[in-house]
């Protein structure tokens, strides 16, 4: 699994919709996984203990403000804000090398 994506609520269908059409345009590419269960940080967590390398955050700011999503690196935890166009050139220069 090379990805999770993360809703930020699981209760909101606006963040559910746009975290579920992310979802399936990487796994066209990537071994992918989807979660809403539990607190973010949860998840976070359960994401690094299974060794996913990146999770893709939808928050409010994305739908709202069209600001993109949050990717959380495991190996250093920074995050990073990108629009959502920039998903896939992001991971695959991480994961592919190019």
């Amino acid at each position: 699994v090379k990805a999770v994506i993360l809703p930020l609520l699981k209760n909101k269908p606006l963040l559910v919709e746009q975290a579920r059409e992310i979802f399936e345009r990487l796994q066209k590419r990537y071994n992918v996984q989807y979660d809403a269960s539990g607190a973010i940080g949860r998840r976070y967590r359960r994401a690094d203990e299974i060794g996913v390398p990146y999770c893709i955050t939808v928050d409010f700011e994305t739908i709202e403000d069209d600001a993109g999503v949050t990717v959380r690196d495991r190996d250093t935890t920074e995050q990073v804000r990108m629009p959502i166009d920039e998903i896939i050139p992001y991971l695959s220069q991480r994961i592919d090398g190019y």
